[in-house]
């Protein structure tokens, strides 16, 4: 299988809570690359598109206002698999859904403050990536 990219956003409540070194430490343990990264202040048209898919759901304003309230880690990482290899890290949206040993399990406080975003298929990611990163920001370290 080739190498498979996906996004990972570490939202305000990540920054705040000092959990940035953490959450990295795992995905790069699992041997996933990173390839791109940046500190953002995102805007309210980008979170719009981020979470368009979910702009006909009454919480949809909450999701704005949250990632839009202070500054976000857009990641992008590379790996086998890299989009079901964060996703079984991450865990469950809702904590108390999500298995101890996964970043929301053990440190995600609300289904709001939930640390992290991680695209949910190839194609997610593809359209997430390129809302964050032009393609010459992207550093491939798979051969």
């Amino acid at each position: 299988m080739p190498p498979e990219r996906t996004l990972v956003l570490l939202k305000p409540d990540a920054l705040q809570r000092h959990l940035v070194g953490r959450v990295i430490a795992r995905l790069e343990g699992k041997g996933l690359h990173l390839v791109a990264a940046k500190l953002i202040k995102m805007s309210a048209d980008q979170a719009r598109r981020h979470y368009w898919e979910h702009r006909e759901k009454p919480f949809f304003s909450d999701l704005v206002s949250f990632i839009t309230s202070s500054s976000v880690l857009a990641m992008v990482w590379e790996g086998r698999g890299a989009v079901t290899v964060v996703r079984k890290l991450v865990g469950e949206t809702d904590p108390c859904q999500a298995a101890p040993g996964t970043i929301r399990g053990d440190w995600a406080l609300s289904v709001l403050n939930n640390l992290v975003h991680a695209a949910d298929s190839p194609q997610a990611a593809e359209r997430e990536i390129a809302n964050f990163f032009a393609p010459e920001e992207i550093l491939s370290q798979c051969r």
